[in-house]
């Protein structure tokens, strides 16, 4: 059967192989990932609707159009391998039986050799734990700059599952380490020796000749953010409105509340669920801010989809929450980490990156202090969230220490005017500086 490109958006008419998870020749099962592709919005994983033999057509970093054939499966090659299989076990029961005849009078022996391969092995099967791993967890692997051998396996055989890489925290792993300064390694509680890195006396003019240049073909999702962000700038009148909060009042919230609201909700009370509450309220207030131009009129929305911008493994993405402006904080952090997981793993679909009204993008957490944050067309405005940095203010005639943040709007002049754009952001200003407005909403 023919492996063909899926549709996987509208809008969307070619997609890049960005990476074949089997090789020419692999059996496959029916369900196991095949391939990954790379669109101008997200990554989209193909996987086989039977089982059979691959055959590949096309090799990686080739673009290709929706519903090209890029790979066939032989699926006669199924039933001979379940056939073979089938064999396999009938003579290995066969040759158990035949062993049960003499296996009473070796019991003790073959018992204590057992115990001796198994503790003998034990250390060499993790030692090259990570030359089993597929292509899909390796690259999770390597991405997180993860130990292989550290990780706890759950598939057959105890290998590790990509799933497993995702879910491992390097946090909660113990490892004890001893230092040998005579041999200059690191031997560790699971037998394994970490060498030391050696001093270097290599010259400067050796060190220079080791360097260079290397070209990379940019993705096919880097090059739709350069065109998007070029656009931006080309065809609206971009402008950056800044104002500061006192995150005093949030961070008290979060402090009292963060234990008992993650007992409640399952999810942590952070930062960005009060963010997204406070841009919806002001949203309601300036409407303006929410539209954007199609052509010679104006379209006003009076709902919400949240843009989140985030960084991904492979560049910018921002996953959109539908409907902010029904959701509760708990709610919408919720929607936070579940996008979040999905961009980390590269999960996000289509559907999860369109339809947004307005983008929030938090620098801060990167550790930026200020920043002009781009438009994201169609959309009028984007606020950008920064560092929370302490910083001497003036407090009713004294100077005070306090928790501040800079708050940047950038917005389409030909949408939105001067007068509202302050207007938001000092309706978020006061939503951020006096929670209790978000729940009242006033």
């Amino acid at each position: 059967m023919d492996i063909k490109i899926p549709t996987v958006g509208e809008s969307i008419t070619e997609a890049t192989i960005s990476e074949w998870l089997k090789k020419d020749g692999d059996f496959v099962e029916q369900n196991e990932v095949l391939l990954s592709l790379e669109t101008d919005k997200a990554s989209v994983e193909v996987v086989a609707e039977k089982a059979g033999r691959l055959k590949i057509l096309t090799q990686a970093n080739v673009t290709v159009a929706i519903g090209a054939i890029v790979g066939q499966l032989d699926t006669s090659a199924a039933s001979n391998t379940s056939a073979k299989t089938s064999s396999a076990a009938k003579n290995d029961t066969a040759s158990k039986v035949d062993d049960g005849k003499s296996s009473t009078a070796t019991q003790s022996s073959t018992s204590t050799k057992s115990t001796e391969s198994i503790g003998s092995t034990m250390p060499e099967r993790r030692s090259t734990m990570s030359e089993h791993l597929s292509p899909a967890t390796r690259r999770v692997v390597e991405e997180r700059g993860l130990e292989a051998d550290s990780i706890t396996g759950t598939g057959p055989g105890g290998r590790i599952t990509k799933q497993d890489a995702v879910a491992y925290d390097p946090k909660s792993a113990s490892t004890t380490l001893k230092v040998d300064t005579s041999t200059k390694s690191i031997s560790t509680s699971n037998t394994r020796t970490l060498e030391l890195p050696q001093k270097s006396y290599t010259s400067v003019e050796s060190r220079r000749e080791q360097r260079g240049s290397r070209r990379e073909k940019m993705t096919t999702i880097r090059k739709r953010i350069a065109e998007r962000l070029v656009q931006a700038q080309q065809e609206a009148a971009i402008l950056t409105t800044f104002n500061e909060v006192d995150m005093s009042a949030v961070m008290k919230i979060r402090s009292q509340y963060k234990d008992l609201f993650e007992k409640k909700y399952g999810v942590r009370l952070g930062f960005m669920g009060f963010f997204v509450k406070a841009v919806v309220n002001a949203l309601k207030d300036f409407p303006a801010v929410n539209a954007y131009i199609d052509g010679d009129e104006l379209i006003f929305n009076d709902f919400v989809n949240m843009g989140i911008a985030v960084g991904g493994p492979k560049g910018l993405v921002v996953p959109v929450i539908k409907d902010a402006d029904l959701l509760t904080i708990s709610e919408l952090e919720g929607e936070i980490k579940r996008y979040a997981e999905k961009a980390t793993t590269n999960k996000l679909s289509i559907d999860d990156l369109t339809g947004g009204t307005f983008t929030i993008s938090n620098g801060g957490v990167y550790g930026s202090l200020m920043s002009t944050p781009i438009l994201n067309p169609p959309q009028s405005g984007i606020l950008g969230m920064h560092k929370i940095e302490d910083r001497p203010v003036a407090i009713d005639g004294k100077v005070e220490i306090r928790p501040m943040m800079y708050l940047a709007l950038s917005y389409d002049h030909r949408v939105i005017d001067g007068k509202q754009s302050v207007g938001f952001l000092v309706k978020v200003k006061e939503a951020l500086e006096d929670p209790s407005r978000m729940i009242l909403e006033i």
